[in-house]
């Protein structure tokens, strides 16, 4: 029996039963973060992004604005619950996974392949999933201009270019890298059959779509003076000096775990099987960013979301190469091929979800392979350390009394903690937060987070060492390791807005 011919589907691929497995999988992701998602705390990255939301613009100095919209929204509908906040992230990788299966589906997949295909990515969707960060709905912004452009590869439609540039345009607004994404899909519609649509009216109108959207962020980027691209230089400069870009290819693998067989089918599907010609523009769309972020020293997780289109690829590929096998071979390689990636399922669930208690030996041994778990925790206890040291200083120094926070995890737990202690709210030279200023009348007595000995006898008359950072359970983060002294400082060298003015700086 011949295979069925790619893009065609067949009853079995739209069944009922298709459909509630990939939701099923899909929907267990969400379940699962909602049912973990407030075992230890706000992520330092996560307070950052809260307090942007409560400044809503059309641009931040360290991200787009969509981020901060969907956390504003996550506050309207759940207030400060950390369950609530995540949910739209969360949610996004769900959606991710759904259409992934569904890429399958339009190559042609049967029940099983779109099935492999979510099971596959399940890892993603738990590990990008679980914090409220651009990474999720980049991720989603990525799958769907995949999957658009499948479609319109299998329909022959141009009017799918009008969602491709929603798509884009939306992930310009989540995350910049969508960039190199869009320059995937350029080379790729000029290597191949696909360079047909460039005379195309609906193609051009799907660039305009793509352009409108992320116009209200490249005007705020042009009144600020392309501020993000400082930034963005700034952290590029930072990633390959501390060694994070060194290992771009290798570190794929980490990407794809035990996976990384499927993902080779799908390219191969893609860019060498006959009957995967139809569909070479994703190929390209894979191999493009892959060989810019090499070039530009990208960090390994920044191609993450270009995976799901292949997977689905090697998914089909490998369902149909499984029909030449004895039903002997099948059982064999399906049970392989499944417990391979519940392997891949069963760690990432133990490295990235919330699972056990702050300072258990798992949460240890989970911290010392993922660095985000023990910056989830201590930001309650060392607001609530400000709040003492605020309570001793004299009532006069009270009346006229600032915090200063070098980070954004400080100035965003203050921010979000301090209110119920009555402390002012932070000020902070960092991205977005410096816009926010110093107040009016500024402070003239400071409690200081973060600040170097030197910098602060360098920019203050006086100060004196009041505290230090809780650690919690024995918990190593950056507060209690790099800067874990608080200080009380008076008599500030400089006028404020001269202060101010030479404040900013990124993180």
């Amino acid at each position: 029996m011949l295979p069925e011919p790619v893009g065609q589907i067949d009853s079995d691929t739209t069944d009922r039963t298709a459909t509630a497995i990939i939701v099923a999988f899909a929907a267990a992701t969400l379940l699962a973060h909602w049912l973990v998602g407030n075992r230890y705390g706000f992520h330092r990255d996560e307070l950052q992004t809260l307090d942007d939301a409560r400044h809503l613009a059309w641009g931040y100095v360290a991200y787009p604005p969509l981020t901060p919209l969907l956390g504003r929204l996550a506050l309207i509908l759940f207030g400060t619950s950390l369950r609530g906040f995540r949910f739209f992230a969360s949610l996004a990788l769900a959606v991710a996974l759904l259409i992934s299966g569904l890429m399958a589906r339009q190559l042609g997949g049967r029940r099983g392949a779109q099935s492999l295909t979510v099971f596959a990515l399940l890892p993603a969707g738990l590990g990008a999933g679980m914090l409220m960060q651009y990474v999720a709905f980049d991720y989603l912004c990525w799958v769907l201009t995949a999957y658009f452009v499948m479609r319109l590869l299998t329909s022959g439609d141009p009017r799918w270019w009008l969602a491709i540039g929603a798509a884009v345009g939306c992930g310009m607004e989540a995350k910049y890298t969508m960039g190199f994404f869009v320059l995937g899909v350029a080379a790729g519609t000029l290597l191949t059959d696909a360079r047909r649509y460039l005379s195309n009216k609906w193609l051009w109108m799907g660039v305009a779509v793509s352009i409108l959207l992320f116009l209200p962020n490249l005007a705020w980027q042009a009144r600020h003076g392309f501020i993000s691209l400082d930034f963005l230089r700034y952290l590029h400069a930072r990633d390959v000096r501390l060694g994070r870009t060194k290992d771009f290819l290798p570190g794929q693998l980490n990407l794809t775990l035990l996976g990384a067989p499927l993902c080779m089918a799908g390219l191969w599907f893609y860019l060498i099987s006959r009957e995967g010609k139809r569909f070479r523009l994703l190929g390209w769309m894979y191999v493009i960013p892959l060989l810019l972020f090499v070039a530009a020293k990208g960090r390994a997780y920044y191609l993450l979301p270009a995976y799901p289109m292949l997977y689905a690829a090697g998914a089909v590929w490998g369902e149909r190469r499984l029909q030449a096998l004895s039903a002997a071979w099948k059982g064999v390689v399906r049970c392989a091929v499944w417990m391979a990636l519940a392997f891949d399922v069963v760690l990432v669930s133990a490295l990235f979800l919330p699972i056990e208690p702050v300072g258990s030996p798992w949460f240890r041994w989970a911290s010392s392979l993922n660095g985000d778990l023990p910056e989830e925790i201590g930001w309650p206890e060392l607001v609530r350390e400000v709040a003492r040291i605020r309570d001793a200083l004299p009532v006069q120094d009270r009346t006229r009394l600032g915090i200063l926070a070098t980070n954004y995890g400080e100035a965003g737990a203050v921010n979000l903690y301090g209110a119920q202690y009555g402390l002012p709210r932070a000020i902070s030279g960092v991205n977005s937060f410096w816009y926010r200023g110093y107040g009016d009348p500024p402070p003239q007595v400071l409690i200081v987070l973060g600040l170097g000995q030197q910098e602060m006898q360098r920019r203050f008359q006086s100060c004196e060492l009041a505290g230090h950072t809780p650690r919690i359970d024995g918990v190593r983060n950056e507060e209690t390791q790099d800067h874990p002294d608080i200080f009380v400082c008076r008599g500030l060298k400089e006028s404020w807005p001269t202060f101010w003015a030479g404040f900013h700086y990124y993180g």
